[in-house]
């Protein structure tokens, strides 16, 4: 069995590593289902132009995942789910004493509850179907902590967790969870992020990737959406039909120190 003809929702896939991962699930031949919490032309555009470049059926939903309702319905909506990639998530970095109250909130309610919404509406549609796949995307950070990112790596290490539960409770049918765990990925938002770093540390592009922003992965190269997303293809494949619960790193050995 492939996963051509396989509709697969991803959650905050208008950009960066939910984009790569729709584009890599749509190249194996899956009918993708874009999300975020906008809606515009061009991210209809985006669904259109995936739709042409790998010959499947793309479209675009908005929903807000921090809405548990809106996480439910988009998946209603969505008609059917073989694929559920579970990608949307927020960031905001502050010490513990100062983190706002609205933003472990709404991070929680993005990065980890958005997450059990939609896996308790798709579970329904796999069972039906017979055959299903979660991919939860985690982070090293689901794995390891830093500072200062307290909602992050509790609403990720969340996200490891819940994967292994909905492992456990479809063991002994043809669906499998399973969580992805980047390192740093080179997205366009870290991308961005890069100029004003050089400015603040008055380091040349090299310098400041290497030794600030891939201080802790071993590896020193930025992951890419691509390698997320074919990480992603695998885990659909029959080849991981026996692999469920468990976390893959693509973090360059920072998870190995």
């Amino acid at each position: 069995m492939t996963i051509a003809g396989k509709t697969a929702i991803v959650t905050g896939s208008n950009s960066g590593i939910g984009l790569g991962v729709a584009q890599e699930l749509a190249r194996a031949g899956a009918n993708v289902v874009l999300n975020s919490f906008t809606d515009n032309d061009e991210d209809h555009a985006l669904a259109e132009s995936i739709a042409q470049e790998h010959g499947v059926t793309a479209r675009y939903i908005r929903a807000d995942m921090s809405k548990p309702d809106a996480c439910r319905a988009l998946v209603e909506q969505a008609g059917a789910c073989d694929i559920l990639v579970n990608n949307a998530g927020i960031q905001h970095v502050a010490p513990i004493d100062e983190f706002p109250a609205e933003k472990w909130d709404a991070i929680i309610a993005i990065n980890l509850s958005s997450a059990f919404h939609t896996t308790a509406a798709a579970l329904p549609m796999m069972r039906e179907a017979g055959w299903g796949r979660v991919v939860n995307i985690s982070s090293a950070h689901g794995l390891t902590a830093s500072p200062f990112k307290s909602a992050y790596i509790a609403a990720k290490h969340g996200v490891v967790g819940l994967t292994k539960t909905t492992a456990l409770e479809t063991a002994e049918e043809p669906i499998t969870a399973n969580a992805i765990c980047p390192g740093y990925v080179l997205t366009p938002l870290v991308e961005a992020q890069i100029p004003d770093t050089m400015k603040e540390y008055g380091m040349d592009r090299d310098q400041v990737v290497r030794d600030v922003m891939l201080k802790r992965q071993p590896s020193k190269e930025f992951a890419t959406v691509e390698q997320i997303g074919g990480t992603a293809v695998y885990l659909c494949s029959d080849a991981a039909a026996q692999v469920t619960g468990t976390t893959i790193s693509v973090d360059g050995g920072w998870t190995a120190l």
